[in-house]
């Protein structure tokens, strides 16, 4: 090789180098640039056990089966770009935890009573696997069913049928608790608390049934076998029966409400009732009375405030005059003074009855209806079996990750700026953060611009770092409280700076 050959190439080796010297010596410095608004929606989907609905897909599974059968459901949430579930964790007087209050849920192990083998939590183990995928998990409960009617096999020793017969009601193909019995508001709020204290969840909800009706009960002509608690009453009481029923419901209400907030303020208390509060509200409205089937005074509740969120099940296409979902969304937002969270339950059960657009339909109405924001799908198993749906969710409806709404009336003091620091070696970059307030992080928003292109990820409080393959151009972290408040986000951006000998290079050559 000649002599200019050899300083050619002695040069392209040298400009390479300081190159690659200038990429490793990028930082990042503080920046003012805005990152794009976190969107807010509550993106949620039920994951109902009682009779193996969605979970397990069958009792008597392996520990290990069961593990990976709820870590398909919880990846396909996520992927789906869903922020919530709502786990079923007490069916029937029957636990899917570790409880000293009531059995092992038959649906799971296949014989009530019996705790998984090799033990493990299964709630436990949802609310971790929840939270690294950045899904809220709400614990699901049916607050005086003592025994469904897909019951098969002997009923545990430590069932309240057993232990409190005096409490239970054989209505038709079920048992069920008495709700006008003081011992069982008191019980069925111990089984609630129990959860509340002893797990890291982030709601609890209860669904439609309280008091059973005949038709549920597939009986007819009769009523609810309440008469021993109506005569303690007293006959001659300043209520009439009905009356006096949802007082029982209406007060049961109220006090689970205001002892999660007494122990946990933070945990939000939901409930999905029916989705018609009385015929003729508003006046096209025609269908059953929850008030007299279920003795439930939902929008009592919400007028009250004793509700974080509702999330009525209007399980009916837009174009049913008499129970038309956009005029009963309407119609719920109304009744709404203390400004609490809308989120109306969505029928993917009923959606292979409907056009194929009924439901994303229904989803952008929900969006554009005010008071209302977000929703919540039942059930997984169905809404995985719809390919159709799965897709326009993931790549059209939910374009992008959303936070779930803020409950601004359980606080509203954001959590500090966020410390937030980089470092940039052997080609990658580790972004670490850490919490600069007192206040409890239950997320971290980062969200990430690289060519003009923003992304947004949420992690769970624990998690503190992250190592990117690609340094992005610019970098912001954001504080979530438990409640939902959002801190000012930490900014910084790429500072790139050519080395003087780069420029001399480029000069000389």
């Amino acid at each position: 090789m000649n002599h200019f050959g050899k300083n050619i190439l002695q040069c392209a080796a040298l400009f390479f180098t300081s190159a690659g010297i200038a990429q490793s010596a990028a930082n990042y410095e503080p920046s003012s640039i805005v990152p794009p608004k976190i969107t807010r929606e509550f993106r949620g989907a039920w994951i109902a056990t009682v009779a193996n609905i969605d979970w397990p897909s069958k009792p008597g599974l392996s520990t290990a089966q069961q593990k990976a059968e709820l870590i398909f459901l919880l990846n396909r949430a996520q992927q789906l770009k869903l922020n919530a579930v709502i786990f079923q964790v007490r069916p029937a007087c029957d636990a899917f935890y570790d409880s000293k209050i009531e059995p092992w849920s038959e649906y799971l192990t296949g014989v009530m009573g019996k705790a998984p083998e090799p033990f493990y939590d299964p709630l436990a183990f949802a609310i971790q696997e929840a939270h690294k995928r950045g899904l809220e998990l709400h614990a699901w409960f049916n607050p005086y069913r003592a025994l469904h009617k897909s019951h098969e096999g002997k009923v545990s020793q430590n069932h309240i049928s057993k232990t409190r017969p005096e409490l239970v009601r054989r209505f038709g193909q079920y048992l069920w608790l008495d709700p006008g019995e003081r011992e069982v508001q008191e019980y069925s709020l111990s089984v609630v608390m129990d959860v509340v204290k002893r797990y890291d969840i982030d709601g609890i909800q209860f669904d439609d049934y309280f008091y059973l009706s005949a038709e549920d009960a597939g009986v007819r002509n009769q009523d609810f076998p309440d008469d021993r608690s109506w005569k303690k009453y007293g006959e001659g009481g300043r209520l009439s029966r009905d009356d006096w029923r949802r007082e029982n419901v209406n007060g049961f209400v109220e006090r689970v409400y205001r002892s999660i907030k007494a122990s946990k303020p933070w945990v939000k208390f939901g409930i999905s009732p029916f989705g018609i509060w009385r015929p003729g509200n508003p006046p096209q409205i025609k269908g059953s009375d929850a008030t007299i089937k279920y003795f439930a005074d939902s929008k009592k509740w919400l007028v009250n405030g004793w509700v974080d969120y509702l999330a009525p099940q209007l399980y009916w296409p837009i174009n049913q005059t008499e129970q038309s979902f956009p005029v009963l969304l309407d119609w719920w937002a109304d009744q709404n003074p203390k400004g609490r969270s809308l989120w109306p339950g969505l029928s993917v059960a009923n959606a292979g009855k409907w056009k194929s657009d009924e439901i994303p339909n229904q989803i952008r109405l929900t969006r554009k209806q005010t008071g209302a924001s977000g929703y919540i799908l039942y059930d997984m198993k169905t809404l995985l079996l719809n390919s159709p749906l799965c897709a326009g969710l993931e790549h059209s409806l939910n374009s992008d990750v959303a936070l779930v709404p803020a409950s601004s009336w359980l606080g509203n003091s954001p959590p500090g700026k966020p410390n937030f620091s980089v470092t940039v070696s052997a080609g990658s970059l580790k972004a670490a953060w850490s919490s600069a307030s007192t206040n409890s992080v239950r997320w971290w928003v980062l969200q990430t611009k690289s060519f003009n292109d923003w992304k947004m990820e949420v992690f769970p409080a624990e998690v503190t770092s992250k190592v990117f393959n690609a340094s992005p151009d610019v970098v912001a972290l954001t504080a979530v409280d438990r409640v939902g408040n959002a801190s000012a986000p930490s900014v910084i951006q790429t500072k790139r700076k050519r080395p003087p000998s780069q420029r001399i290079l480029l000069k000389k050559y």
